[in-house]
């Protein structure tokens, strides 16, 4: 069994930067692929970034390339989501993901467990 608790999120003003943390419980950290989610009001939850195992590969949604950068220590079994130069369309809740697979996924269903998620608001 895993546990992921995220933080960082807040409310914040466009332009703005945040930088949302995920750690995870256990001892299997470092051989799962994470990934972080969001989900706007009214719309289905969507991929946003992803990491391998290792955190030599990462992926991002075309929206938020160049803004957003996802990194990892494993040695602090946690996951960030470095987040610059906010949109208001960015607010959502994000949710970490932990999947066994060596590289991330896009689909949800490819992710073993979840965090509960953390709220960003951007005001415009």
């Amino acid at each position: 069994q895993v546990q992921l608790v995220e933080s960082g999120g807040g409310l914040v003003q466009a332009g703005d930067s945040l930088r949302l943390s995920c750690e995870a419980s256990g001892r299997t950290f470092s051989r799962a692929a994470m990934g972080w989610f969001r989900q706007a009001p009214g719309k289905e939850r969507e991929f946003v970034a992803g990491i391998s195992r290792s955190g030599g590969r990462t992926y991002n949604q075309d929206s938020v390339k160049g803004r957003f950068t996802i990194s990892r220590d494993n040695a602090k079994n946690t996951v960030y989501l470095q987040m610059n130069s906010l949109k208001p369309e960015d607010t959502a809740v994000y949710y970490c993901a932990y999947t066994a697979r060596i590289k991330p996924a896009t689909a949800e269903y490819e992710y073993d467990y979840w965090g509960q998620g953390t709220q960003v608001t951007v005001s415009s």
